[in-house]
């Protein structure tokens, strides 16, 4: 039989969710969440709830928002809630060591990648713009330096050819979840290992920029691939027609060979419009959507936005 442990959760977006109610529906109590305050979201930029506040609040949990972790008064109301762990699923600032002290068990982290590849603060996003064929959730203790603890376990996961980023992310974040419980209970019996990260394989994954959205179009066809997919859903691929931006939601790498300009169009068509990469391979634009539009499939995109072969993408 495995003790009962008292769990404070540290997390806020959609991702850490799958984590949280696999917590809740475990043998494990939740003692409180932490998460991060209210922000504006959405087009309308309305100040709402994040993903694991409402399931907090849905459930009636002790609930905190600090400003900063760094607050003179945060550990006390830690430990007021006495917990035995601490998880933390995608909570978005690092938590100092004045907190990672106040469990007894102290903090374990649910990381989706296979660390110590992809540290940091997109690892999934980072992984499908590389052009990784696999990827998974790793376990870790929550030490000082970022993502830099033992781990406890791991589990892998193929990455499709044209998976999402925001598709991959969904199915790391439920596989994460079941093996994170899996640890808790390990910890829970004292039968956890914890293996230290292999320093020299680390990798870094950085926050993404809207400016990283640009694409360079004299890159492979099957590159400039990755970075639409790997973007989606935020910041986006975009490009350039005319000086009109257009963004990049589907794509498709093309057979066969073509002799035209990196980001020339060379067909456009209910099948795509399809453009010249720098490897002399073609990229097919699936859904595109206008500044100020909404994403249409090529066909219906271009009855709004007439292209012509011998147009050009490019920059500004």
């Amino acid at each position: 039989m495995v003790n009962a442990l008292r769990v404070v959760f540290f997390g806020t977006p959609r991702f850490a969710v799958p984590t949280l109610e696999a917590l809740l529906g475990s043998r494990h109590a939740v003692a409180g969440v932490v998460t991060q305050p209210d922000r504006p979201r959405g087009r309308g930029q309305r100040v709402t709830d994040g993903p694991v506040k409402a399931l907090a609040v849905e459930r009636r949990l002790p609930l905190l928002q600090p400003a900063t972790l760094r607050d003179p008064s945060m550990p006390g109301q830690l430990e007021a809630w006495q917990p035995d762990l601490g998880v933390v699923a995608a909570y978005g600032q690092l938590i100092p060591s004045t907190l990672l002290a106040v469990p007894r068990f102290g903090m374990v982290n649910v990381h989706p990648s296979l660390l110590p590849k992809y540290r940091g603060a997109a690892p999934v996003h980072r992984a499908v713009i590389a052009g990784e064929t696999e990827t998974g959730v790793t376990i870790m203790r929550v030490a000082p330096k970022l993502d830099s603890g033992a781990m406890f376990a791991h589990t892998t996961r193929p990455i499709g050819p044209d998976e999402t980023s925001d598709e991959l992310e969904e199915a790391l974040a439920a596989t994460g979840a079941h093996l994170l419980v899996e640890v808790v209970d390990s910890i829970a019996a004292g039968t956890a290992r914890e293996e230290p990260q292999d320093e020299q394989l680390a990798t870094y994954a950085a926050r993404l920029t809207k400016d990283e959205g640009l694409i360079d179009w004299t890159l492979p066809a099957a590159r400039i691939h990755d970075r639409v997919r790997g973007l989606f859903p935020w910041p986006h691929a975009y490009s350039f027609v005319d000086g009109r931006r257009i963004i990049l939601w589907r794509s498709a790498p093309q057979p066969g060979e073509v002799a035209a300009a990196p980001g020339t169009v060379i067909h456009a068509g209910s099948d795509g419009v399809h453009v010249a990469a720098g490897d002399g391979r073609a990229l097919a634009l699936l859904e595109l959507q206008s500044e100020g539009g909404r994403p249409l499939r090529a066909a219906e995109f271009l009855r709004g936005h007439p292209m012509q072969p011998g147009a050009r993408f490019g920059g500004p």
